[in-house]
C-alpha cells in the first residue's frame, strides 16, 4: 500500500480530481471517528467544514453501514449528492425481500445468543449489525455469533467490523455495486473511495484500473486497497488538499 498524500503520489490523486470524479466516503471510521457509544458519532467541526467545502466542489458520496434515516441525520445540513445505507442496498430494489429475510433472522439469533453478556443485535431492518464491543469474551461471542448466523434457515452474508458483525441478506447489493451504481447515475468517468472496514472491500476489490481510486484509513497488508492515510484524523489533510486540486483543475 501506498501513503496517498506522499509527494510522490499526489499526481494520480490530481489526475482523479481534475476527471470528472465521483468521491464517496464511509462515515463511521473515515468522516467521523470510531466512538464506544455509536449513537455518538459525529465529524468533528473542522472535517464537517471541509467535507462542506468538497461536496461544493465535486458530486460527492456517502455509503455507510448504518440505516439511510440515520445516517442522513449526520448529514444534515451538508450538500451531499447521494446518501446510502445499509452498507449500499439502502435505497435499492428488493427491499421488502430483505427486510423480510432480517425479520425472520432476528428472533432465533436473539435466542442463540441471549446468554452472552455485552452482545448487542443492532437491527438496521435490511439488514443487522451484532456488536461485542462490551463482551468480557470476545472470542467467545464473535464464535457464538457466527455459529448462530450459520445456524439460520436461510443463507446469510457475513462482514466483519470493529467488535461488530454486520449479517446482510446473502443476495443484497454491497458497497461495490452501489458505487459503480452512484458513478453511472452521475455520468461520471472515476471515483475516488475511501473507507476503513472490511465492509469496504466489497469495493476496495474492484477491478477498475484507471477509473477508481481506493483509499483505506490505516495501512491493513490483507487489504485490496492500494493507497491508505495513516489515520482518520488524516481525513481532513485529504479533504483539504482534495479542495485545492480541484481550483488547481478549474473544476468542472
Amino acid at each position: 500500500m501506498k501513503h496517498v498524500l506522499l509527494p510522490k503520489n499526489i499526481d494520480i490523486l490530481a489526475q482523479f480530481a481534475w476527471s470528472h470524479v465521483l468521491l464517496a466516503f464511509d462515515f463511521d471510521g473515515t468522516l467521523a471517528p470510531i466512538v464506544p457509544n455509536r449513537d455518538a458519532a459525529r465529524m468533528r467541526l473542522r472535517t464537517r467544514k471541509l467535507f462542506e467545502r468538497v461536496c461544493r466542489l465535486y458530486p460527492c458520496a456517502v455509503i455507510s453501514g448504518r440505516g439511510l434515516d440515520d445516517v442522513h441525520d449526520r448529514l444534515e445540513g451538508l450538500p451531499v449528492r447521494y446518501v446510502m445505507g445499509n452498507h449500499g442496498l439502502e435505497p435499492g430494489e428488493h427491499l421488502s425481500t430483505f427486510e423480510s429475510l432480517i425479520a425472520d433472522a432476528r428472533p432465533p439469533l436473539e435466542q442463540a445468543l441471549g446468554g452472552f453478556a455485552g452482545v448487542d443485535i443492532e437491527d438496521k431492518r435490511f439488514s443487522l449489525a451484532i456488536h461485542y464491543r462490551r463482551s468480557r469474551r470476545k472470542r467467545d461471542a464473535r464464535k457464538a455469533i457466527y455459529d448462530a448466523v450459520g445456524a439460520l434457515p436461510q443463507p446469510m452474508r457475513t462482514i466483519p467490523g470493529k467488535l461488530v458483525i454486520n449479517v446482510l441478506p446473502e443476495r443484497a447489493p454491497h458497497k461495490g455495486d452501489a458505487l459503480l451504481r452512484l458513478r453511472a447515475k452521475e455520468g461520471a468517468d472515476t471515483a475516488i473511495y475511501v473507507g476503513d472496514d472490511a465492509t469496504d472491500e466489497d469495493v476496495f476489490q474492484l477491478d477498475q484500473p484507471g477509473r477508481l481510486l481506493s483509499v483505506r484509513i490505516g495501512m491493513a497488508a490483507s487489504s485490496a486497497a492500494p493507497y491508505y492515510l495513516r489515520s482518520q484524523r488524516e481525513i481532513d489533510t485529504f479533504l483539504a488538499r482534495l479542495g485545492r486540486l480541484r481550483k488547481e483543475g478549474g473544476g468542472r
